[in-house]
């Protein structure tokens, strides 16, 4: 018995962990950061869980969200799944993106927004690598704002590019790019730069 025990034991130590509460607030959370659907087999290797009980809890969260009639929504789509606004406060988001834009950015924002006026066209992952932190959210609410826009894609990574807009230009005043004050003066050598940030990235 004694064995039994300590092989149950061995058993259960070698059962990876989730890396959360449980397999539920797992989810919630990646779901909560992602630019786009995820899939439940990757939603379950990240978990470490069975793909079966990953499907059982996203319809499960589905479900709890679609009873309490709020503003948040989980949707299955294009073969993942993802949190959306419930159309039902369409109208209240769409004057939030809208009015919102008189807000004052964050410190965050602006940083990351000057990141992309200096180096654009530029890729989120290479502002990441400028900055230090995930800039995810941040770009996504420079994109709302009208502040930036895709600008193709990178040949060899294939990441999106972003460029700042012409609404950009008329809120710093200025004509065009080239009217930016310069940033040497207070920069490390941007070549030397450059190659250290393609180092990180790589």
């Amino acid at each position: 018995m004694e064995n039994e025990t300590e092989v149950s034991e061995t058993i259960i130590d070698e059962v990876p962990s989730i890396g959360a509460p449980s397999l539920k607030a797992g989810i919630e959370a990646i779901l909560l950061v992602v630019d786009e659907p995820v899939n439940a087999i990757t939603l379950a290797q990240i978990t470490n869980s069975p793909e079966i009980e990953v499907l059982k809890t996203l319809k499960s969260i589905q479900k709890e969200f679609d009873s309490r009639e709020g503003g948040i929504t989980l949707r299955e789509i294009a073969g993942g799944w993802r949190f959306y606004t419930n159309e039902h406060s369409g109208e209240v988001v769409e004057r939030f993106l809208k009015d919102g834009q008189t807000a004052r950015l964050t410190q965050a924002s602006l940083e990351t927004l000057a990141v992309i006026a200096y180096k654009q066209p530029v890729s989120r992952g290479r502002v990441a690598a400028i900055r230090g932190v995930n800039v995810d959210g941040v770009v996504r609410t420079l994109l709302n704002r009208g502040l930036i826009e895709e600008a193709g894609s990178d040949n060899e990574s294939q990441a999106v590019l972003y460029k700042t807009t012409p609404y950009f230009l008329e809120r710093v005043g200025i004509a065009n790019l080239d009217e930016l004050p310069p940033v040497a003066d207070y920069l490390p050598n941007m070549a030397a730069l450059d190659s250290i940030i393609d180092e990180s990235i790589i």
